[in-house]
């Protein structure tokens, strides 16, 4: 458009030109060789204007001829480039859909109108070729030749680091990301796999280092980056807690600012200012995470924070956390346990109940089953709870892959994935959470009758799906594979009903059996049956 409007202002110039001399006549006298030459002024600009044009045609074909040959070989040495980026896009699109015969037939193509050294996409594509064709060999010795080209570096280091994965090195593969991490932080492939390496090694302050430049290559979100930095501050001052006291008292507490709602981070650096005898502090560090979320390990570090306190101080302060939140059966439970060190059988039994009330749990049981042997000794009801925390729904606990831990730790034991472990209940009783589509029969009961040939297929009994908060979908398979199924010889093999109830009846009740609990029986339907 520019090039249109200079040539538009050139030809107007021209004619404006050519009109001024038209409006003002007159003649040019040239004297050459003895002769002299008389021509009216516009014939003379004309000529000058032919004359002009005339070289300039001259010097344009004289160019042209002389610079030919060039133009015909680039001619062809660009058509030959253009069905040579062809191939090597056919090539591509054949690799990414899985075709490795046709990958490879355009790699060669490719390679014979293209010089590899131009254009490194082509070691890319015979990469890809040759791990379509099982060459996994031929794949890591091209992935390998790419580190010496600065421009392929990178991406020879993601091939190896791949190979690396499949083959199960993980040592390898976090080698190759470790390098590719020092070159660019911003690859979030190379920074998760050191990541990982560093914190499996203990080394926090060299992942620290590396969140930190995730975070300002915005590879992740600030929320995430603090995160992670209270997750790796916590796991320091775990580390330094008793050979560096004051240094895992830095760390505890800027883990804590980030993430104040974090039990193992509060608990680390209130622990670390007991130590330094600033109770007042870490106190105060407690109860912000126990508004946030009651934990049983905020509770057992809060209620003894002074060593010399009575049991009665204890309680006094067991009962402060409750004040801060109210119910909660964590609150109950702390306030029951501590008055149960005290001996305050009545505030405990009544304190255990509620939280049962609020959040049916094993733990709550057991505790109960405490509380009832030392205040009445009646091993009767003793059992009698103990057989209701078997039943019960496990306690909260730290869970990653299939992993339960009594004490929080920053990485996965199984996959080295940081910050994996979460505060939930672990998987139910086996019998309280089983699928609605499985058939399992009930082989508790005291007298079954023997199949008949008319009755070959034994009626199937359905156990109701049941689920509690934070387990629903947790269930691992693992306790499934212990149940042992019931065939209809086993059926066969039981007693009759005149056989069986009598016996079943004797050992019933015991002389210090209270019974069945009336609680238990209102809680079962007519068509569940429990296998515990």
């Amino acid at each position: 458009m520019i090039r249109i409007l200079i040539f538009l202002v050139v030809v107007f110039a021209l004619g404006l030109g050519f009109a001024w001399l038209a409006d003002r006549p007159g003649d040019m006298l040239i004297t050459f060789n003895g002769y002299q030459y008389q021509v009216s002024l516009m014939v003379a600009a004309v000529a000058v204007v032919a004359v002009v044009a005339a070289v300039m045609i001259i010097w344009w074909l004289v160019k042209s001829l002389w610079n030919s040959p060039y133009t015909i070989s680039r001619y062809f040495r660009v058509r030959r480039r253009d069905r040579g980026y062809q191939a090597l896009s056919t090539g591509m699109i054949a690799a990414g859909a899985g075709d490795g015969a046709l990958a490879r037939k355009k790699t060669k193509e490719a390679a014979k109108l293209i010089r590899s050294d131009q254009e490194p996409l082509i070691h890319l594509l015979e990469a890809q070729a040759s791990l379509l064709e099982g060459d996994h060999e031929g794949a890591r010795e091209k992935f390998e030749s790419m580190l010496d080209d600065p421009e392929m570096r990178l991406l020879g280091l993601r091939g190896l680091y791949l190979e690396a994965e499949r083959l199960g090195d993980r040592n390898a593969a976090r080698h190759y990301a470790g390098r590719a991490a020092v070159m660019a932080p911003q690859l979030a492939w190379a920074a998760e796999s050191t990541l990982e390496e560093l914190t499996q090694r203990g080394d926090w302050d060299g992942a620290l280092k590396l969140v930190d430049a995730q975070k300002s290559t915005r590879q992740i979100e600030r929320d995430a980056a603090n995160r992670r930095r209270a997750v790796l501050l916590t796991a320091k001052a775990h580390a330094l807690i008793d050979s560096d006291p004051n240094g895992a008292k830095a760390a505890a507490v800027e883990a804590n600012r980030l993430r104040p709602d974090f039990a193992p981070a509060a608990v680390i650096a209130a622990k670390a200012l007991f130590r330094q005898n600033d109770v007042r502090k870490g106190s105060k560090i407690l109860e912000t995470a126990w508004k946030a979320e009651p934990h049983p390990e905020i509770a057992e570090l809060y209620t003894h924070a002074r060593p010399g306190d009575a049991v009665l101080d204890r309680l006094n302060r067991a009962k402060k956390l409750q004040e801060l939140k109210k119910n909660h059966a964590e609150s109950s439970l702390t306030v029951a346990r501590a008055a149960f060190d005290a001996q305050d059988y009545k505030t405990a039994r009544r304190e255990v109940e509620a939280a049962i009330r609020m959040d049916r749990r094993e733990g709550a049981y057991l505790l109960l089953a405490d509380i009832e042997e030392a205040e009445t000794g009646d091993q009767g009801k003793v059992r009698q709870l103990l057989s209701k925390a078997v039943r019960a729904p496990r306690d909260p606990a730290w869970v990653t892959d299939g992993v339960i831990s009594e004490h929080w730790a920053p990485v996965s034991p199984v996959t080295g994935k940081l910050d994996a472990f979460e505060w939930r209940a672990p998987m139910e009783r086996l019998g309280q959470l089983i699928d609605s589509h499985e058939d399992i029969r009930d082989v508790s009961a005291p007298a079954i009758a023997a199949p008949t040939a008319a009755e070959s297929a034994p009626e199937v009994i359905d156990h109701a799906t049941v689920s509690s908060a934070g387990t629903v979908g947790q269930a691992e398979t693992a306790d499934r594979d212990h149940v042992t199924p019931v065939t209809a010889a086993a059926f066969a093999a039981v007693p009759s009903d005149a056989e069986a109830v009598e016996p079943a009846e004797e050992l019933a009740r015991l002389p210090d059996d209270p019974g069945v609990d009336p609680d238990d029986e209102a809680e079962k339907s007519p068509r569940r049956f429990r296998l515990f």
